[in-house]
Protein backbone atom coordinates (compact mmCIF):
# COMPACT_ATOMS: atom_id res chain seq x y z
CA UNK A 1 0.00 0.00 0.00
CA UNK A 2 2.77 2.36 0.70
CA UNK A 3 4.72 2.01 -2.18
CA UNK A 4 1.83 2.66 -4.60
CA UNK A 5 1.27 5.91 -2.52
CA UNK A 6 4.84 6.29 -3.69
CA UNK A 7 4.35 5.72 -7.44
CA UNK A 8 1.27 7.65 -7.60
CA UNK A 9 3.75 10.44 -5.83
CA UNK A 10 6.38 10.24 -8.66
CA UNK A 11 4.30 9.83 -11.02
CA UNK A 12 2.40 13.52 -10.18
CA UNK A 13 5.53 15.38 -9.97
CA UNK A 14 6.94 14.17 -13.43
CA UNK A 15 3.68 15.23 -14.64
CA UNK A 16 3.69 18.90 -13.09
CA UNK A 17 7.27 18.97 -14.18
CA UNK A 18 6.77 18.74 -17.60
CA UNK A 19 3.63 20.99 -17.98
CA UNK A 20 6.12 23.93 -16.53
CA UNK A 21 9.03 23.03 -19.01
CA UNK A 22 6.12 23.59 -21.18
CA UNK A 23 4.88 26.83 -20.03
CA UNK A 24 8.61 28.26 -19.98
CA UNK A 25 9.32 27.13 -23.36
CA UNK A 26 6.22 28.74 -24.87
CA UNK A 27 7.15 31.57 -23.02
CA UNK A 28 10.59 32.41 -24.27
CA UNK A 29 9.72 31.29 -27.41
CA UNK A 30 10.50 34.33 -30.23
CA UNK A 31 6.91 34.00 -31.53
CA UNK A 32 5.94 35.20 -28.23
CA UNK A 33 8.46 38.19 -27.87
CA UNK A 34 7.27 39.61 -31.16
CA UNK A 35 4.43 39.11 -30.15
CA UNK A 36 4.95 41.58 -26.87
CA UNK A 37 7.12 44.13 -28.80
CA UNK A 38 5.32 44.34 -31.70
CA UNK A 39 1.79 46.87 -31.05
CA UNK A 40 -1.14 46.10 -33.31
CA UNK A 41 -1.89 49.01 -35.75
CA UNK A 42 -3.70 51.38 -35.71
CA UNK A 43 -6.02 53.43 -37.82
CA UNK A 44 -4.72 56.45 -39.63
CA UNK A 45 -5.87 60.03 -37.92
CA UNK A 46 -9.04 61.56 -39.48
CA UNK A 47 -10.42 64.68 -39.57
CA UNK A 48 -13.88 66.54 -40.83
CA UNK A 49 -12.53 68.80 -43.51
CA UNK A 50 -14.97 72.03 -44.96
CA UNK A 51 -14.94 74.25 -47.75
CA UNK A 52 -13.60 77.83 -46.67
CA UNK A 53 -16.14 80.72 -47.10
CA UNK A 54 -16.07 84.40 -46.72
CA UNK A 55 -18.81 86.06 -44.08
CA UNK A 56 -19.08 88.75 -41.57
CA UNK A 57 -18.29 88.16 -37.84
CA UNK A 58 -20.18 90.51 -35.78
CA UNK A 59 -19.33 90.96 -32.01
CA UNK A 60 -19.96 92.88 -29.24
CA UNK A 61 -17.35 94.87 -27.46
CA UNK A 62 -18.18 94.76 -23.65
CA UNK A 63 -16.29 97.75 -21.87
CA UNK A 64 -16.91 99.86 -18.97
CA UNK A 65 -17.49 103.53 -19.50
CA UNK A 66 -18.11 106.80 -17.47
CA UNK A 67 -20.81 109.18 -17.55
CA UNK A 68 -19.85 112.62 -17.37
CA UNK A 69 -21.47 116.01 -17.06
CA UNK A 70 -21.63 117.67 -20.89
CA UNK A 71 -20.46 120.94 -19.45
CA UNK A 72 -18.86 121.29 -16.19
CA UNK A 73 -17.11 124.11 -14.54
CA UNK A 74 -15.23 125.26 -11.52
CA UNK A 75 -16.30 129.01 -10.67
CA UNK A 76 -13.76 130.90 -8.84
CA UNK A 77 -13.47 134.73 -7.44
CA UNK A 78 -11.42 136.88 -9.49
CA UNK A 79 -10.67 139.56 -6.69
CA UNK A 80 -9.70 139.54 -3.33
CA UNK A 81 -13.12 140.05 -1.93
CA UNK A 82 -15.58 138.79 1.17
CA UNK A 83 -18.65 136.95 0.33
CA UNK A 84 -21.76 138.88 1.31
CA UNK A 85 -24.39 136.94 0.37
CA UNK A 86 -24.74 133.37 -1.36
CA UNK A 87 -28.01 132.70 -3.87
CA UNK A 88 -27.33 128.97 -4.33
CA UNK A 89 -26.34 125.90 -2.96
CA UNK A 90 -26.07 122.22 -3.39
CA UNK A 91 -28.16 120.38 -5.76
CA UNK A 92 -30.05 123.97 -6.58
CA UNK A 93 -31.44 124.01 -10.59
CA UNK A 94 -29.92 127.57 -11.78
CA UNK A 95 -29.94 129.13 -15.23
CA UNK A 96 -27.77 130.75 -17.41
CA UNK A 97 -27.10 134.38 -16.10
CA UNK A 98 -28.55 133.55 -12.67
CA UNK A 99 -27.20 135.33 -9.79
CA UNK A 100 -25.20 132.76 -7.66
CA UNK A 101 -23.03 135.33 -5.38
CA UNK A 102 -22.75 138.77 -4.00
CA UNK A 103 -18.93 139.33 -2.94
CA UNK A 104 -17.66 142.88 -1.56
CA UNK A 105 -14.30 144.79 -2.10
CA UNK A 106 -14.11 148.33 -0.09
CA UNK A 107 -10.54 148.84 -2.20
CA UNK A 108 -12.88 148.30 -5.42
CA UNK A 109 -15.39 150.72 -4.25
CA UNK A 110 -12.74 153.42 -3.52
CA UNK A 111 -10.86 152.93 -6.62
CA UNK A 112 -14.07 153.73 -8.58
CA UNK A 113 -14.54 157.07 -6.32
CA UNK A 114 -11.21 158.23 -7.56
CA UNK A 115 -11.54 156.98 -10.88
CA UNK A 116 -14.39 159.34 -11.26
CA UNK A 117 -13.14 162.20 -9.80
CA UNK A 118 -10.30 162.13 -11.47
CA UNK A 119 -12.61 161.58 -14.64
CA UNK A 120 -14.12 164.67 -14.12
CA UNK A 121 -11.18 166.75 -13.01
CA UNK A 122 -9.65 165.60 -16.76
CA UNK A 123 -13.08 166.47 -18.91
CA UNK A 124 -12.62 169.86 -17.14
CA UNK A 125 -9.29 170.41 -18.24
CA UNK A 126 -10.01 169.27 -21.80
CA UNK A 127 -12.99 171.46 -22.02
CA UNK A 128 -11.08 174.34 -21.09
CA UNK A 129 -8.41 174.06 -23.33
CA UNK A 130 -10.36 173.27 -25.80
CA UNK A 131 -12.27 176.69 -25.04
CA UNK A 132 -9.32 178.38 -25.39
CA UNK A 133 -8.18 176.63 -28.19
CA UNK A 134 -11.31 177.70 -29.89
CA UNK A 135 -11.15 181.51 -28.89
CA UNK A 136 -7.67 181.57 -30.62
CA UNK A 137 -9.00 180.14 -33.63
CA UNK A 138 -12.28 182.55 -33.87
CA UNK A 139 -9.34 185.92 -33.28
CA UNK A 140 -6.44 184.49 -35.44
CA UNK A 141 -9.52 184.98 -38.69
CA UNK A 142 -8.17 188.92 -38.04
CA UNK A 143 -4.81 189.22 -39.90
CA UNK A 144 -1.80 190.12 -37.38
CA UNK A 145 -3.52 189.35 -34.18
CA UNK A 146 -2.45 185.28 -33.00
CA UNK A 147 0.76 184.17 -34.81
CA UNK A 148 0.65 180.67 -36.34
CA UNK A 149 2.78 178.96 -32.95
CA UNK A 150 0.18 180.32 -30.55
CA UNK A 151 -2.62 178.50 -32.45
CA UNK A 152 -0.60 175.03 -33.09
CA UNK A 153 0.43 175.38 -29.30
CA UNK A 154 -3.43 175.23 -28.53
CA UNK A 155 -4.46 172.78 -30.60
CA UNK A 156 -1.80 170.97 -29.57
CA UNK A 157 -2.48 171.38 -25.81
CA UNK A 158 -6.31 170.96 -26.31
CA UNK A 159 -5.61 167.60 -28.56
CA UNK A 160 -3.34 166.65 -25.29
CA UNK A 161 -5.99 167.15 -22.64
CA UNK A 162 -8.62 165.29 -24.72
CA UNK A 163 -6.12 162.14 -24.86
CA UNK A 164 -5.58 162.12 -21.17
CA UNK A 165 -9.71 162.47 -20.65
CA UNK A 166 -9.91 159.85 -22.81
CA UNK A 167 -6.93 157.80 -20.27
CA UNK A 168 -9.42 158.64 -17.47
CA UNK A 169 -12.37 157.37 -18.99
CA UNK A 170 -10.47 153.90 -20.07
CA UNK A 171 -9.18 153.63 -16.24
CA UNK A 172 -12.52 154.34 -14.93
CA UNK A 173 -14.15 151.67 -17.02
CA UNK A 174 -11.80 149.08 -16.54
CA UNK A 175 -12.60 149.35 -12.28
CA UNK A 176 -16.00 149.43 -12.98
CA UNK A 177 -15.96 146.35 -15.03
CA UNK A 178 -13.68 144.71 -11.78
CA UNK A 179 -16.33 145.42 -10.18
CA UNK A 180 -19.08 143.34 -11.82
CA UNK A 181 -16.97 140.24 -11.26
CA UNK A 182 -18.08 140.28 -7.60
CA UNK A 183 -21.52 139.09 -8.91
CA UNK A 184 -20.82 134.91 -9.61
CA UNK A 185 -23.43 134.47 -12.22
CA UNK A 186 -24.12 131.12 -14.05
CA UNK A 187 -22.31 130.73 -17.35
CA UNK A 188 -24.68 128.23 -18.13
CA UNK A 189 -27.69 126.32 -17.05
CA UNK A 190 -27.34 123.38 -14.72
CA UNK A 191 -27.12 121.94 -11.18
CA UNK A 192 -24.88 123.26 -8.31
CA UNK A 193 -23.11 119.83 -7.66
CA UNK A 194 -20.72 121.29 -5.01
CA UNK A 195 -20.39 124.56 -2.92
CA UNK A 196 -17.18 125.25 -1.00
CA UNK A 197 -17.49 128.67 0.91
CA UNK A 198 -19.81 130.27 3.30
CA UNK A 199 -21.25 133.96 3.97
CA UNK A 200 -18.30 136.12 5.22
CA UNK A 201 -14.93 134.11 3.64
CA UNK A 202 -12.13 135.83 2.35
CA UNK A 203 -12.31 134.61 -1.32
CA UNK A 204 -9.83 135.34 -4.29
CA UNK A 205 -6.33 134.86 -6.06
CA UNK A 206 -4.69 135.38 -2.84
CA UNK A 207 -7.27 134.58 -0.58
CA UNK A 208 -7.13 131.45 1.98
CA UNK A 209 -9.98 129.48 -0.39
CA UNK A 210 -8.82 130.06 -3.37
CA UNK A 211 -7.61 126.52 -4.52
CA UNK A 212 -11.13 125.48 -4.20
CA UNK A 213 -13.94 127.06 -6.54
CA UNK A 214 -16.51 128.70 -5.17
CA UNK A 215 -19.24 126.41 -6.42
CA UNK A 216 -19.39 123.73 -9.36
CA UNK A 217 -21.49 123.98 -11.85
CA UNK A 218 -22.65 120.82 -14.23
CA UNK A 219 -25.25 120.31 -17.09
CA UNK A 220 -26.97 117.11 -16.18
CA UNK A 221 -30.08 116.84 -18.74
CA UNK A 222 -27.64 115.80 -21.45
CA UNK A 223 -24.46 113.99 -20.62
CA UNK A 224 -21.54 112.25 -22.30
CA UNK A 225 -20.72 108.47 -22.58
CA UNK A 226 -16.89 107.98 -22.69
CA UNK A 227 -15.46 104.69 -23.14
CA UNK A 228 -12.12 103.58 -24.64
CA UNK A 229 -11.58 101.50 -27.27
CA UNK A 230 -8.79 99.29 -27.60
CA UNK A 231 -6.20 99.59 -30.50
CA UNK A 232 -7.42 96.06 -32.04
CA UNK A 233 -11.30 97.47 -32.13
CA UNK A 234 -10.82 100.90 -33.41
CA UNK A 235 -11.51 99.76 -37.19
CA UNK A 236 -14.98 98.73 -36.88
CA UNK A 237 -15.95 101.73 -34.94
CA UNK A 238 -18.31 104.03 -36.71
CA UNK A 239 -20.14 107.28 -36.19
CA UNK A 240 -23.94 107.29 -35.53
CA UNK A 241 -23.59 103.20 -34.30
CA UNK A 242 -26.41 102.82 -31.47
CA UNK A 243 -24.89 101.19 -28.26
CA UNK A 244 -26.13 100.19 -24.95
CA UNK A 245 -25.47 100.92 -21.37
CA UNK A 246 -26.62 99.81 -17.62
CA UNK A 247 -25.47 101.13 -14.56
CA UNK A 248 -25.29 99.52 -11.13
CA UNK A 249 -28.04 101.94 -9.53
CA UNK A 250 -30.67 101.15 -11.85
CA UNK A 251 -29.67 97.46 -12.53
CA UNK A 252 -33.54 97.25 -14.25
CA UNK A 253 -32.86 99.35 -16.99
CA UNK A 254 -31.23 99.45 -19.81
CA UNK A 255 -30.13 102.54 -22.28
CA UNK A 256 -29.20 103.98 -25.30
CA UNK A 257 -27.13 106.31 -27.05
CA UNK A 258 -25.49 107.02 -30.26
CA UNK A 259 -21.68 107.04 -31.22
CA UNK A 260 -21.00 110.82 -31.83
CA UNK A 261 -17.48 111.62 -31.61
CA UNK A 262 -14.66 109.76 -32.28
CA UNK A 263 -10.87 110.68 -30.87
CA UNK A 264 -9.37 109.87 -34.39
CA UNK A 265 -6.23 109.32 -32.17
CA UNK A 266 -4.59 106.61 -29.63
CA UNK A 267 -3.92 107.23 -26.27
CA UNK A 268 -0.51 107.37 -25.52
CA UNK A 269 -1.03 105.52 -21.80
CA UNK A 270 -3.25 103.33 -22.33
CA UNK A 271 -3.41 102.76 -26.57
CA UNK A 272 -7.13 103.06 -26.60
CA UNK A 273 -9.25 105.58 -29.07
CA UNK A 274 -11.91 107.93 -27.35
CA UNK A 275 -15.09 107.30 -28.01
CA UNK A 276 -18.11 109.98 -27.09
CA UNK A 277 -21.28 109.30 -27.00
CA UNK A 278 -24.45 112.02 -26.16
CA UNK A 279 -27.27 110.59 -23.35
CA UNK A 280 -30.41 112.67 -23.20
CA UNK A 281 -31.26 112.71 -19.12
CA UNK A 282 -33.81 114.71 -18.63
CA UNK A 283 -35.64 113.05 -15.44
CA UNK A 284 -31.92 113.03 -14.34
CA UNK A 285 -31.64 109.59 -12.85
CA UNK A 286 -28.07 109.34 -14.80
CA UNK A 287 -25.48 111.09 -12.55
CA UNK A 288 -22.34 111.99 -13.39
CA UNK A 289 -19.92 110.24 -12.74
CA UNK A 290 -21.30 106.76 -13.02
CA UNK A 291 -19.58 103.78 -14.46
CA UNK A 292 -21.64 102.06 -17.05
CA UNK A 293 -21.09 98.87 -18.43
CA UNK A 294 -21.02 99.30 -22.57
CA UNK A 295 -22.23 96.89 -24.78
CA UNK A 296 -20.53 98.50 -28.44
CA UNK A 297 -21.45 95.93 -31.12
CA UNK A 298 -18.31 96.03 -33.91
CA UNK A 299 -20.28 94.38 -37.39
CA UNK A 300 -16.99 93.80 -39.85
CA UNK A 301 -16.64 96.92 -42.26
CA UNK A 302 -15.97 93.70 -45.13
CA UNK A 303 -17.00 90.15 -45.83
CA UNK A 304 -13.81 87.85 -44.77
CA UNK A 305 -13.09 84.26 -43.89
CA UNK A 306 -14.28 82.72 -41.14
CA UNK A 307 -12.94 79.29 -39.67
CA UNK A 308 -14.05 77.59 -37.15
CA UNK A 309 -11.75 78.32 -34.11
CA UNK A 310 -10.28 74.65 -34.28
CA UNK A 311 -9.14 74.61 -37.74
CA UNK A 312 -6.34 77.59 -36.57
CA UNK A 313 -3.24 75.97 -34.50
CA UNK A 314 -1.12 78.28 -32.92
CA UNK A 315 1.88 76.80 -32.19
CA UNK A 316 4.98 78.36 -30.53
CA UNK A 317 6.46 79.47 -33.73
CA UNK A 318 3.46 80.19 -35.68
CA UNK A 319 0.14 80.42 -36.59
CA UNK A 320 -1.31 77.99 -39.62
CA UNK A 321 -4.22 76.02 -41.10
CA UNK A 322 -3.74 72.90 -42.78
CA UNK A 323 -5.04 73.20 -46.45
CA UNK A 324 -5.79 69.83 -48.48
CA UNK A 325 -4.20 69.88 -51.93
CA UNK A 326 -5.91 68.26 -55.39
CA UNK A 327 -2.82 65.48 -54.46
CA UNK A 328 -4.55 64.78 -50.49
CA UNK A 329 -1.56 66.51 -49.64
CA UNK A 330 -1.89 68.56 -46.20
CA UNK A 331 -0.20 72.10 -46.63
CA UNK A 332 0.49 74.14 -43.80
CA UNK A 333 -0.61 77.65 -44.40
CA UNK A 334 0.23 80.82 -41.94
CA UNK A 335 -1.92 82.79 -41.20
CA UNK A 336 -3.35 86.29 -39.33
CA UNK A 337 -6.11 85.79 -36.38
CA UNK A 338 -8.81 88.82 -36.18
CA UNK A 339 -11.55 88.71 -34.30
CA UNK A 340 -13.09 85.59 -32.31
CA UNK A 341 -17.03 85.01 -31.58
CA UNK A 342 -19.16 81.99 -30.24
CA UNK A 343 -16.58 79.59 -31.36
CA UNK A 344 -15.39 80.79 -35.27
CA UNK A 345 -12.79 83.39 -35.95
CA UNK A 346 -11.12 85.78 -38.47
CA UNK A 347 -8.38 84.12 -40.54
CA UNK A 348 -6.06 86.57 -42.81
CA UNK A 349 -3.83 84.76 -45.04
CA UNK A 350 -2.99 83.37 -48.88
CA UNK A 351 -6.09 81.48 -49.18
CA UNK A 352 -8.94 81.28 -51.92
CA UNK A 353 -12.46 80.73 -50.94
CA UNK A 354 -13.65 77.18 -51.67
CA UNK A 355 -10.52 75.75 -50.59
CA UNK A 356 -10.45 72.84 -48.89
CA UNK A 357 -9.33 73.17 -44.68
CA UNK A 358 -9.15 70.53 -41.58
CA UNK A 359 -11.98 71.30 -39.03
CA UNK A 360 -10.15 70.09 -36.50
CA UNK A 361 -6.84 71.17 -37.45
CA UNK A 362 -2.78 69.57 -35.23
CA UNK A 363 0.56 69.71 -35.56
CA UNK A 364 0.33 65.77 -35.78
CA UNK A 365 -0.86 66.31 -39.15
CA UNK A 366 2.59 66.98 -40.86
CA UNK A 367 3.26 69.63 -43.42
CA UNK A 368 3.33 67.60 -46.72
CA UNK A 369 2.13 64.30 -45.80
CA UNK A 370 -0.48 62.47 -47.61
CA UNK A 371 -3.73 62.79 -45.92
CA UNK A 372 -7.29 60.95 -46.99
CA UNK A 373 -6.02 59.18 -49.34
CA UNK A 374 -5.87 55.47 -50.20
Amino acid sequence: MLRIRNDFFLASAGALTLWVAGCLSACHSPEADTARQVPAPSAAPSSETFALRKGRLTGDLQTPGELIAWQQVDLYAKENSFVRRLYADIGSDVKAGQLLADLEAPELASSLAGAASRLKAQEAIYIASKANYDRILSTSKTPGTISQNDIDQADARQKSDYAQWEAAKSAYDQIAETLRYLEIRAPFGGVISARNVNTGAYVGPSGKGSELPLFTLQEQKRLRLVVSVPEASTGYLNIGREVSFTVKALPDRTFKARVNRLAGALDNRLRAERVEMDVRNEDKKLLPGMVAEVSLPLPAQDSTFIVPQTAVVNSTQRVFVIRLTAGHKAEWVDVTRGRVQNGKTEIYGPLHEGDTLIRVAGEEIRDGSAYGAQ
